[in-house]
């Protein structure tokens, strides 16, 4: 039989853990599986889960867009890397819902394993992957900030309830410098995200027509400051593909440096959770050594035929 590690964050979701993870396990027994079954302990745990465990032939974490970057996270610095299966049971779940999963834990493993192994790009920034998301400004504290205990009882309204109180607030302006695609560029920006995704907090269809192996990713920067003008965005972001958004600047590319040339106070968010590195310059570049396992269903979409190295 091959091997495989399921490693789950008890804090995540809202499913019965004590009827699911049995049931998971014959599911993986009836696709020939061993299981080994791990439960994190605290923030940061699945890092060292996955730094110190034997290579296995399938890793698959249950947990949220967080618990999956801890996941990639320990993985990068192994020596030999695993092939991942990320089960969401997070608040928002964009990277699920992304793949074509649906809301059931174990519907969703049979759905892996009757899908495919596919090579996806991973960005890093300074050396730390982002699975999907990362940026700072208006809005990007509030996934880290949201109260984990109103995440777990409101779900995605939770950061709804957050992002209201957000809204009113002053919107402040950052200074930074950033080199892209060769050229070099500097002003004063209120939000930047970095995406390699078509679904953002919960937005479907954030972009249109993403790929995850063309050795791409997004990079969006907005310098809107005026009240009126947010709400004139939140509405374009539920009309519109976001790079077609007026204020804002797309860009496609592979690489991307940036500089906040003042001090920064707040970290910057990576799929969902706190970055902890304030130091103000960041290089964001992809990976392409990661595979991971998932369900047929959207690959046509989210995979291009010609892998582009």
């Amino acid at each position: 039989m091959k091997k495989s590690i399921i490693i789950y964050n008890p804090n995540s979701g809202k499913y019965n853990k004590e009827k699911t993870l049995p049931k998971l396990k014959e599911v993986l027994n009836d696709y020939n599986y061993e299981v080994e079954i791990m439960e994190t302990k605290r923030k940061g745990h699945a890092t060292m889960l996955v730094k110190k465990i034997p290579y296995v032939d399938l890793l698959i974490s249950i947990g949220g867009d967080g618990t999956f970057n801890e996941v990639m996270t320990g993985n990068f610095a192994r020596k030999k890397r695993l092939t991942l299966c990320h089960l969401p049971s997070g608040t928002t779940n964009d990277i699920g819902a992304m793949w074509g999963y649906g809301k059931d834990i174990v519907s969703n493993l049979k759905l892996a394993l009757n899908g495919e192994i596919k090579r996806i790009d991973v960005c890093t920034i300074n050396g730390k992957p982002l699975v999907y998301t990362a940026g700072f400004g208006k809005f990007m504290n509030i996934p880290y900030e949201t109260p984990r205990e109103l995440k777990k009882r409101l779900g995605h309204l939770a950061y709804i309830k957050e992002g209201a109180k957000d809204f009113f607030r002053k919107v402040k302006l950052y200074d930074i410098s950033y080199e892209i695609n060769g050229e070099e560029y500097r002003g004063l920006f209120s939000f930047a995200i970095i995406t390699n995704a078509n679904r953002v907090a919960g937005i479907n269809n954030f972009y249109k027509d993403i790929k995850l192996n063309d050795n791409q990713f997004e990079v969006l920067m907005c310098n809107i400051t005026k009240l009126k003008d947010v709400v004139k965005t939140l509405y374009f972001f539920a009309k519109y593909d976001a790079s077609k958004i007026p204020g804002f600047y797309f860009y496609k590319t592979d690489n991307f440096k940036f500089k906040f040339n003042t001090p920064i106070k707040k970290p910057l968010c990576i799929d969902g959770e706190s970055f902890d590195d304030l130091s103000g310059e960041y290089d964001v570049k992809i990976d392409k050594d990661v595979y991971v396992l998932m369900p047929s269903k959207n690959i046509k979409s989210l995979f291009t035929n010609e892998e582009k190295t």
